[in-house]
This record gives C-alpha cells, sequence and structure tokens, in this order.
C-alpha cells in the first residue's frame, strides 16, 4: 500500500507551494478540494467540504496510507470583517480542524496517520507592545486570538488518537505571488507605500521558502509536536518593513495610512490585522538548530521581488 500526505488547502498560497516541495521530492500527495480539482496542483484529490465533516468520496485513499496530514485549509482573512467573513473565518478554522481531528482519529489503528501538521497563526498571542513573544508565551485578547486558540484546541481529538500534532503558528509569508506582500504592491511601486499607524508595532514575517522548509522538518522530525511559531529570527517594526520595502523597490514611503481611518473598518479589523503589535519570536526552531534560508528582511524582500 503506497505512502502519501494528504495537504488541505492546495489551492491556498501555502498549499500549493509545499505540494509542490513535496512532489519535487518524489513523495506522493492527495489533495483537498471542495469542488473543482483543476486549481489543485496536485493529480489525485478528495473532494471534502471540511465545514460539513466527511469527504465526499473517499474511493482516492482506498489504496493509500495516510503517512501524515497537513491541514492549511481555512478562509482568507482579508476582507472585510463583517459578521458573516467573522463566522467563515472561525468555522473554516475550527469546525474544519476538528472535523479533520475526528476523522482521522477514527480511523482503524492501522491506516491512521503518524501526524498532523496544523496551520495556525501568531494572531493567536494578540496585541502585545514590546513583549518578546515565544512558543510559551499566553494567548492574548481579541478575535483573531480567541480563534487561534480554539483552532489548536479543535486537533484534540488527532491528539488524544495518538497522533503526533504540530501547531505551525504563521507570521506573514512574504512572496510577491499572493498574500499582504502582493496586495501591498501596486500602492509602494506608485511611491504611495507608508507605515501604518505609528508604525511602531512589530511586523512577524517569514519568506515563503522558510515556510516550506519548516513545514517539511515538521513532517520529518518525529519528535517535534506542540505549538511552532513560522516567523523569521529577525522580526522587525512596520515602520522598519515600510522603508525596506521601499528601499526594495526604489520608492519613497512618505504616504502614512492613520490610526484612526484603521479603527474605522468593521469588526476590529484595523486594530487586529493592521495595527497589533505581535513581536514574535521562532525559539523552538532556534533551539534544535533549524537553518533559515532568509534570516533578514533585505535579503527576503531581494529574493521575493525577483520572484515576480
Amino acid at each position: 500500500m503506497a505512502e502519501a500526505i494528504l495537504i488541505t488547502g492546495t489551492t491556498g498560497l501555502v498549499g500549493y507551494s509545499l505540494a509542490q516541495a513535496l512532489a519535487a521530492q518524489k513523495r506522493e500527495v492527495v489533495g483537498q478540494v471542495r469542488g473543482d480539482a483543476s486549481r489543485s496542483p496536485v493529480r489525485e484529490n478528495i473532494r471534502w467540504d471540511l465545514v460539513r465533516s466527511r469527504p465526499v468520496d473517499e474511493s482516492v485513499l482506498e489504496d493509500k496510507k495516510l503517512s501524515a496530514v497537513v491541514h492549511l485549509a481555512g478562509d482568507n482573512v482579508f476582507g472585510l470583517w463583517t459578521e458573516a467573513k467573522k463566522k467563515r473565518i472561525h468555522d473554516s478554522r475550527v469546525v474544519g480542524t476538528r472535523h479533520v481531528a475526528e476523522y482521522l482519529a477514527a480511523m482503524p489503528a492501522e491506516r491512521r496517520p503518524k501526524a498532523l501538521i496544523c496551520a495556525s497563526a501568531v494572531g493567536y498571542y494578540g496585541d502585545r507592545a514590546d513583549e518578546l513573544l515565544t512558543e510559551s508565551s499566553e494567548p492574548g485578547e481579541g478575535f483573531l486570538a480567541e480563534t487561534c486558540v480554539k483552532w489548536e484546541i479543535a486537533a484534540e481529538a488527532a491528539r488524544n488518537a495518538g497522533i503526533r500534532v504540530v501547531h505551525l503558528r504563521l507570521g506573514i509569508v512574504l512572496t510577491a505571488k499572493g498574500g499582504a506582500l502582493k496586495s501591498m504592491l501596486p500602492a509602494f511601486n506608485f511611491g504611495l507605500g507608508g507605515k501604518l499607524g505609528s508604525g511602531k508595532q512589530w511586523f512577524p514575517w517569514v519568506a515563503m521558502e522558510d515556510v516550506i522548509e519548516m513545514i517539511l522538518y515538521a513532517l520529518d522530525h518525529h519528535d517535534l509536536s506542540g505549538a511552532v511559531n513560522v516567523v523569521a529570527p529577525n522580526v522587525v517594526t512596520n515602520e522598519e518593513f515600510t522603508k525596506a520595502l521601499g528601499r526594495a523597490l526604489h520608492r519613497p514611503t512618505l504616504a502614512p495610512v492613520p490610526a484612526f481611518a484603521l479603527k474605522m473598518l468593521p469588526g476590529d479589523m484595523g486594530q487586529e490585522m493592521f495595527l497589533a503589535s505581535e513581536r514574535v519570536v521562532p525559539e523552538v526552531l532556534q533551539k534544535r538548530g533549524f537553518g533559515f534560508q532568509f534570516p533578514t528582511l533585505e535579503h527576503a524582500l531581494q529574493h521575493a521581488l525577483g520572484d515576480r
């Protein structure tokens, strides 16, 4: 019986890149899709609306043993935080993760995967000013922090079934192919970039290449479990990030966005997404000697922008 790794969220920014990296290593990958599989980068996909529990068609798994599951699916946090949007963000993470964990736990022991590598986010820590935040820090307050706490608890069924669970507390992933950096580029290219609010809030970033390497590390190191901060070791403030991106693009950064304007966004989105300060460091990976490809922001931006 062939071994395979199941990835949820293969059409997302990280999931797509991870599927490509695993394919390059000649590992067999099965993707999860809600409907049309044409956007998935892998050949075999299982149709599964995670919020509605069981897969629609499990036949693709019949001749495979899952060695691990990498659970990355979740509604994009960008977009106006209406009550309906916040419910989608919450349910896609908390309910979806619970259903994945319960499904894996219910598998016969001989077919049960050894590991569940599950996405989380640095939003877990909330707005903490200049406090240095490691994996052992307490959770913060607010919608994102509360969602992240529930998100991680939702994997409990898998842990209770003896499955090794890793929670990837992802920072802001830098790639010009999507996400936060891509959304910033139009304004910065026109010289309209600037700091957000005071700019003193900490900005926990990480290069896409290091994200993928960290997930591969989590898959292959069977003694790793629990929370892992997926961030670069050199955290910067929003003002420092703004200036670095301006230098990389050879553009001025003289158009700040005032805090009061961001605070007018619905559902506390402006405060939590753009003004919260999270000085997060990757203590677990640093203690294990993980080698970052892009530990400094300047190098990471040069690489990401050169990849456009």
